[in-house]
């Protein structure tokens, strides 16, 4: 296996320059899924996708949907190993606003970053164009020298990634039978640094509520009633406030129930990526870490589950003073949940929480705003040690298991729908400026990128 590994890496070297010409080719089509004057653009680029596919040998086809197509295809002649589906997405986030882009984020250009790294600047050369066709130029490449693919591959494009993807989940389970495989590769994720590579194997859930608490009847003049009638601000804040404990654990009942330590040799994996946290923090502006005592700043992000006051409003907001005592106040708060948490228990906590704790003549309404639950990918299994090490080996760094602070929403779709582990291989880095002006990602990126998929899927071969 060595050499004929050797052969598609030599392989991917000679035809960068080629491989580059047609990601730069995607990157021309003005793919944005928000957009409906883009519609058009959007099938272009699923017809491109379908193209370079069956060009490889593929069975592809671009299927349609309520919103924008899919790109689906198959290359089942392998009859060994396992059977891999990669997700990826061809939609791109809207270019607004025009003025602070340098070049046009439909021409894409190759220049330097402040700190000399060659970088392709274009809308969706991060995200997620660049990593997709990391993955199918890894494909062609074993397909230019052995005219076939080590293992049976499917791929799935989606093309509302960007825009809500609402069609994803009723296409995978209409299309569950066709799309089963033995574990999900998803390109969408990125590295913690320039140098090591990284699988994203934890994903934390969510729980969003919206809270309106009501006092009198209507708003009131301050010095009329001021100190005599509730004030659902100083309420609602009193109540939010005290979530938290004095250590920054949440005191709601149960809350931690489920969510496990993570393993002693990933946190010092982490330790050694994030020696201190103003490596995590110091990019924003801050020092230390604010939430549970005795975790780092990026163990809280990956491994812990997080409350989060995001908005709160009530009385006058406008320009001027006006001395009013309002009758209502609102609030927006999100739990990020862990692996093990029931995103519903935990709604339902909170909102036994709130209600008691208050006072007669206060009343509460709730507006549930979304629940998901955590993700893991168990650290045991062979699929993912056999990808870290192909990583380890084409960076010559050890590669790392990584957690992520959001949520990635294909990622528990494709477990639902199809039972799938996935596995979350990505090249981009912090400084990509995804869903910002001048987007970029690295020719080193994509180039390792691509070697690294050459690679993964050489071990992935061996499992047969």
């Amino acid at each position: 296996m060595t050499e004929s590994l050797n052969q598609v890496l030599a392989q991917v070297d000679r035809g960068m320059e080629e491989s580059l010409g047609r990601l730069f080719a995607l990157l021309r089509i003005p793919s944005i899924s928000a957009q409906p004057k883009h519609a058009g653009d959007c099938r272009a680029a699923a017809e491109w996708l379908r193209k370079e596919l069956a060009d490889l040998g593929f069975e592809a086809s671009v299927r349609e949907t309520p919103g924008h197509p899919m790109v689906v295809a198959h290359d089942d002649k392998p009859s060994s190993g396992p059977h891999v589906l990669f997700y990826g997405h061809y939609d791109v986030q809207p270019t607004d606003p025009a003025s602070l882009w340098h070049t046009d984020p439909f021409a894409p250009t190759l220049t330097r970053s402040v700190d000399g790294r060659q970088v392709i600047v274009a809308r969706g050369a991060s995200d997620d164009k660049g990593q997709l066709m990391t993955f199918i130029e890894a494909c062609r490449a074993w397909k230019r020298v052995h005219k076939a693919l080590p293992i049976k591959i499917s791929v799935l494009i989606e093309g509302e990634e960007e825009s809500g993807g609402v069609n994803l989940m009723p296409f995978l389970k209409a299309n569950a039978q066709e799309l089963k495989a033995d574990v999900a590769l998803i390109c969408d994720t990125g590295m913690p640094n320039r140098t090591t590579p990284a699988i994203t194997t934890g994903l934390r859930g969510l729980v969003g509520d919206e809270i309106e608490l009501q006092c009198a009847s209507h708003d009131l003049h301050s010095g009329m009633y001021g100190n005599a009638a509730r004030n659902p601000i100083e309420l609602l804040c009193t109540i939010l406030g005290n979530v938290r404990d004095a250590t920054g654990r949440v005191k709601l009942p149960s809350f931690y129930d489920g969510v496990q330590e993570p393993a002693e040799t990933v946190r010092a994996q982490w330790r050694a990526i994030f020696p201190n946290d103003d490596l995590t923090l110091g990019p924003v502006g801050l020092s230390q870490a604010a939430g549970e005592q005795g975790y780092s700043a990026v163990e809280q992000v990956w491994a812990r589950p997080s409350y989060e006051i995001n908005g709160i409003s009530g009385g006058y907001e406008g320009e001027g003073f006006k001395t009013v005592l309002p009758a209502k106040a609102m609030a927006k708060v999100s739990f990020r949940l862990v692996p093990g948490q029931n995103p519903e228990k935990i709604r339902d906590a909170f909102r036994a929480y709130v209600k008691s704790h208050l006072p007669p003549d206060a009343k509460v309404t709730f507006t549930p705003h979304g629940a998901s639950s955590g993700f893991a990918v168990p650290q045991d299994g062979p699929y993912l040690k056999t990808a870290l090490k192909a990583l380890s080996d084409e960076w010559n760094t050890e590669a790392v298991s990584i957690g992520c602070g959001g949520s990635i929403p294909v990622v528990a779709e494709v477990k639902e729908a199809l039972g799938l582990d996935s596995l979350l291989i990505g090249f981009a880095q912090d400084d990509d400026r995804i869903h910002s002006p001048n987007e970029q990602y690295g020719v080193e990126s994509f180039h390792k990128g691509v070697r690294s998929w050459v690679r993964v899927l050489a071990g992935l071969s061996a499992l047969a």
